[in-house]
C-alpha cells in the first residue's frame, strides 16, 4: 500500500483540528485541570501543525512558531499527566525544552540540517521524558490507570525513537532525508505514528479523566461536603477494619464523641453563615490535631466522632485538650467569639458487635458531659472519669 507524504500530514492537520475542537466538548472547562490543561495541549498541537502544512515553506517565523507551539503541546500534556499522576519526573526538561527548541531553531534557520536536527532532538526528548512519566510506577492512583498510561506510553515511546532517528539522520546524513515531506520510511513510519499517538492521547485523556471524575464522586459519596471529614456512612465502613484489626492484635481502641456547644445560640445570635464557618474551624482543628492513623468524622449536624487506634487512655484526654487549646487561640479572632464543646469516651470491648455499640456509650458519656454543665469531657461508666475539660467560654 503506497502512502502519500503530503495525503498523511494532510490528514494530521484534521486530526488535529478535531481533536482540539471535540475535547472541550466532551470534558468541559471548570471541573478537572488535567482536563483543562490536555485541552490545551490539543489546541497548541493543531496551531503547530496548521502553521507548518498552511505557511509557505521557508518562513523563519512561521516554522519556529509552529515547532515551538509542538513543543508546548508536549510540555501541556506532561503538566495534564501529572495533575492524573502525581510526582512524576522530568518537569524541569518537559518545560525547558519549547525555550531551548525555540531559540536554537530561531537562530540556526538558514542550516536546514541543524534546525531539522535541533527541532526532532528536542521534541524527540519530550516525548521519552512524558515516556517515562507515564510508566513510572505510581502506587497511590486506581490500578486500572495502567492500561492508559500503557497506551499512551508506548505510542509516545514509539514516537520518540522515530523523531530522534529523524533528528539523528538530518543532523548526520542529509543526503538520506532531503526534507520534511520527502518520500522516506521514516517520514512515512514518522507520519502513520504521529496519527497512531494522537488517537491513543484521545483515548488515554477520556480514560484519565473518567477515572479522575469516579474517584471524585466516590469521595464526595464519603466525604462531608461542609468540613472535608469522613461523613457517617464512610466512617461506619472504615470502622470495620479498625475494630478487626484492634481485635487481631489485641490492641485498645478509643473512640471520642464530640458536640459542639451553643450551636442553635449561634445560629439565632449570629446568623446560619457563621454557625457554618464554626463548624468548618471545629472540623479544621480537629483534624489538625489528630494523631496520624486516627479517624476522624462528622457524624451529625454539630457531632463529631474520632476513632482512636493503638491509644491507651491518656489519648481521648490528650486530644481533648489539643482541640479545646486550638479553638481558643483561633476562635476569637476568626468567629469574633469562642467556640466550646463537649465530649465523652468509650473504649472497645469484647462483647462490642460492630462500631454501634461503641458509640452508644461513648454518646452517653457525651450526653452526661452536657448534663454536668458542658465544655468537658467525660469517660464511659466503667472507666475513670478524666473529670471536666478545660472550660471555655459559652457560645
Amino acid at each position: 500500500m503506497h502512502y502519500d507524504i503530503a495525503t498523511l500530514f494532510s490528514l494530521l492537520l484534521i486530526q488535529a483540528l478535531a481533536l482540539a475542537l471535540m475535547l472541550p466538548l466532551l470534558l468541559g472547562w471548570r471541573d478537572s485541570r488535567g482536563a483543562r490543561l490536555a485541552q490545551l495541549s490539543a489546541a497548541a498541537q493543531a496551531l503547530g501543525w496548521g502553521l507548518l502544512m498552511l505557511l509557505p515553506e521557508g518562513s523563519r517565523w512561521g516554522a519556529t512558531l509552529a515547532l515551538g507551539s509542538l513543543s508546548l503541546s508536549l510540555s501541556l500534556l506532561w503538566t495534564a499527566v501529572a495533575c492524573w499522576l502525581p510526582q512524576r519526573w522530568g518537569r524541569l526538561l518537559s518545560w525547558a525544552a519549547p525555550a531551548a527548541l525555540v531559540l536554537g531553531y530561531g537562530a540556526g534557520f538558514g542550516n536546514y540540517a541543524f534546525r531539522l536536527a535541533w527541532s526532532n532532538g528536542w521534541l524527540g526528548l519530550q516525548l521519552l521524558t512524558l515516556t517515562l512519566a507515564l510508566l513510572q510506577p505510581a502506587p497511590r492512583v486506581p490500578a486500572h490507570s495502567w492500561r492508559w498510561r500503557s497506551l499512551l506510553g508506548l505510542s509516545c515511546l514509539l514516537l520518540g525513537l522515530l523523531t530522534l532517528a529523524r533528528g539523528y539522520l538530518a543532523g548526520f546524513a542529509t543526503d538520506t532525508l532531503p526534507s520534511f515531506t520527502s518520500a522516506h520510511p521514516l517520514n512515512t513510519a514518522f507520519a502513520v505514528m504521529t496519527h497512531v499517538s494522537l488517537l491513543a492521547m484521545t483515548v488515554a485523556v477520556l480514560a484519565a479523566w473518567r477515572g479522575e471524575t469516579e474517584d471524585h464522586l466516590k469521595r464526595l459519596a464519603q466525604s462531608d461536603a461542609q468540613t472535608g471529614l469522613c461523613n457517617r456512612r464512610a466512617f461506619t465502613q472504615r470502622a470495620v477494619d479498625m475494630i478487626s484489626m484492634a481485635r487481631r492484635y489485641d490492641e485498645p481502641l478509643m473512640l471520642l464523641m464530640m458536640d459542639i456547644d451553643g450551636l442553635k445560640a449561634i445560629n439565632d445570635q449570629h446568623g446560619e453563615a457563621v454557625g457554618d464557618r464554626a463548624i468548618a474551624l471545629f472540623a479544621a482543628c480537629l483534624d489538625d490535631q489528630k494523631r496520624l492513623g486516627d479517624l476522624v468524622a462528622r457524624v451529625g449536624g454539630e457531632e463529631f466522632a474520632v476513632l482512636m487506634a493503638r491509644s491507651d487512655q491518656q489519648g481521648p484526654t490528650a486530644l481533648d485538650q489539643r482541640v479545646r487549646k486550638a479553638l481558643a487561640e483561633r476562635a476569637p479572632a476568626e468567629l469574633g467569639f469562642a467556640l466550646d464543646f463537649s465530649s465523652g469516651w468509650a473504649r472497645l470491648r469484647g462483647g462490642d458487635r460492630n462500631i454501634d455499640d461503641l458509640m452508644r456509650r461513648a454518646e452517653a458519656a457525651l450526653y452526661t458531659a452536657k448534663s454536668l454543665g458542658r465544655g468537658r469531657l467525660y469517660a464511659e461508666p466503667g472507666l475513670e472519669s478524666e473529670g471536666p475539660g478545660t472550660p471555655t467560654a459559652s457560645a
